[in-house]
């Protein structure tokens, strides 16, 4: 897929942005299909902002609190991302649920990583739930944003071990490093168009 015919990627950000720069650096790899034009965040001192602006990525600012309602929020986000004429959207450490005003103007072209293996453990300190509830199993999951949290159909997921000796901050960091990997990969996928959602299913086609 040649850069010119290649989706054009919005990722939002509210944090650090580990997996953004695992997106930005698979981009210019050349591994994307897909040319990452705008990080946008809800919080001004996202560390992400920096470090997309590094990569000489274009950013923007969308603060919850400066809108009355959540539909302005949204609709802000919507018009910042148009505006750069996004057409597929990467939440990476957002820390928002994005609703049906959001999810209307990106129809299937947005996506999410948890650090899970979603259905289980999904929302907030999903490691901690894992550890909490005994699984031997944990890992992580890309999927579509539908208006649920953790919900919407998957399109990868990776499994990560948990260890005896396993705390929060070792599993999350066993996870993370798959995260860094899968979701590069989803984002290629869909970019290519070899992704096909029937219902929940996610069908990964060939070339």
């Amino acid at each position: 897929m040649t850069a010119e015919k290649a989706p054009r990627l919005g990722i939002l950000v509210s944090g650090r942005g580990s997996n953004m720069e695992a997106i930005l650096q698979a981009a210019a790899l050349g591994r994307l299909g897909a040319t990452p034009v705008l990080v946008v965040s809800d919080n001004p001192q996202a560390p992400a902002l920096a470090k997309a602006a590094q990569r000489g990525v274009a950013i923007a600012v969308v603060r919850r609190r400066d809108y009355a309602s959540a539909s302005e929020f949204e609709r802000a986000l919507v018009a910042e991302l148009k505006g750069a004429g996004v057409d597929l959207v990467a939440l990476a450490g957002f820390m928002r649920v994005l609703g049906r005003e959001f999810l209307a103007a990106f129809p299937g072209r947005v996506l999410n990583i948890h650090p899970s293996l979603l259905p289980s453990f999904p929302g907030l300190h999903a490691q901690r739930q894992a550890l909490e509830y005994g699984v031997r199993v944990s890992g992580c999951t890309v999927h579509f944003v539908d208006e649920q949290v953790d919900h919407g159909p998957i399109v990868l997921q990776a499994a990560v071990p948990v260890l005896p000796a396993d705390t929060e901050e070792t599993l999350s960091a066993r996870i993370l490093a798959e995260e860094h990997r899968i979701y590069p990969e989803a984002i290629r996928l869909v970019a290519e168009g070899r992704v096909r959602v029937e219902g929940r299913r996610v069908w990964i086609l060939d070339r």
